[in-house]
């Protein structure tokens, strides 16, 4: 495979509601999005969804821009890929290329696309995954009060949505937990706080312990792995780690120290789905279960989480949810809609299994930059 052609877009795009975490509040995301185009004409498409701030990552829009226009595209354009799996030829060139993970990510998912419609196999089939449908939750921000937090809540489980994950940070954290509880005893729940917290100030997490957590997320430092063992040592609930897995090193690290019981696979945040595979394997050997997160991907990134989330060891909920969860319009041509068991259906076309739809991403685009 030869990519004679490369595209990157910096898009702005608005959400149905603000999203607030631990590190702030948003009304819009941004994201780079990376077309490839092959010797035969064919066009692969990627997501990066690095956002505009360092908050979740210190990878930026800006900061992949520049890696991937500077080094990954030209790395991947320098001379055939090996058709087999390019995007094993791919992560090879660029293993020199220090972190910037959600940009190799982006450009990954772009061969994998393109692999997939040259053969006429689905991403799912390419990965291994046999579900034609997985079960999703929803993220809620925090909220303005406790009985906006309670609508909110309702009103996804009226959706169908089967699990609520509610973001939490010191002070906004067990009277959320108990008053959500109360209301919804029987609603699988889960708490991130993205980092909010020190060993000192976590001592508040282990009344936590009393309302049946499927999990606590990332409650420390982004960097950290042996505070969390110390953590989790200290509670009953298990601990899930995102931010702190960057890579499959970091993943067998957090096992080996207990220092995670449940780990949140994001293909981008670790990499691309190459890894993403990786630590599904590494997990599932261990009788470690994992879930997929979500970074309010477009139905791009969107599909691959689906695609990825459908191998068997994705035994929680994922933060994929329906394409209005987050977006009016989309850059996707295919709109992804819960179903009434509380599920999205997997695709099934070729490579990613969607189209982009080239007047939104253009209504979107900050700016663009193609590479021949």
């Amino acid at each position: 495979m030869q990519i004679k052609r490369a595209s990157i877009y910096h898009i702005r795009m608005p959400l149905q509601h603000p999203f607030e975490t631990s590190f702030g509040r948003i009304t819009h995301r941004e994201a780079i999005i990376v077309e490839a185009e092959d010797e035969h004409g064919t066009i692969g498409w990627g997501e990066c969804p690095a956002d505009h701030d360092p908050g979740f990552s210190c990878e930026t829009a800006i900061t992949a821009w520049h890696i991937l226009s500077d080094f990954l595209v030209p790395a991947a354009m320098k001379s055939p890929l090996e058709d087999e799996n390019p995007a094993v030829d791919f992560q090879r060139r660029v293993a020199a290329v220090r972190g910037h993970q959600m940009a190799k990510a982006g450009l990954e998912m772009a061969l994998w696309d393109l692999l997939g419609k040259r053969t006429g196999s689905s991403l799912q089939s390419m990965l291994g995954g046999k579900a034609q449908s997985v079960p999703v939750g929803v993220s809620i921000g925090l909220q303005e009060n406790t009985d906006a937090l309670l609508r909110r809540v309702e009103n996804f489980i009226k959706q169908g949505y089967r699990r609520i994950k509610l973001k939490i940070k010191p002070g906004n954290d067990v009277q959320l937990v108990a008053a959500v509880r109360r209301a919804f005893p029987e609603i699988p729940l889960q708490v991130d706080a993205n980092s909010a917290y020190t060993l000192e100030t976590a001592n508040a997490l282990r009344s936590l312990d009393d309302f049946n957590l499927l999990l606590i997320e990332q409650p420390l430092a982004e960097d950290d792995l042996w505070d969390h063992h110390t953590l989790q040592a200290q509670l009953r609930t298990p601990i899930c780690l995102d931010e702190s897995i960057k890579s499959p090193r970091h993943a067998r690290q957090a096992l080996e120290m207990d220092a995670a019981r449940v780990i949140n696979i994001k293909q981008a945040r670790v990499g691309g789905l190459l890894n993403a595979l990786a630590i599904h394997d590494l997990c599932y050997h261990q009788n470690i279960p994992v879930w997929c997160g979500g970074m309010l991907e477009t139905g791009i990134g969107r599909a691959a989480n689906l695609a990825l989330a459908s191998l068997p060891n994705f035994r929680l909920p994922g933060d994929i949810s329906a394409t209005d969860r987050y977006y009016d319009r989309d850059i996707t041509r295919e709109r992804f809609t819960l179903n009434p068991d509380g599920t999205i259906t997997v695709p099934t076309g070729a490579g990613l299994g969607v189209t982009v739809d080239r007047a939104a991403l253009a209504a979107y685009t900050l700016a663009a930059r193609t590479i021949a």
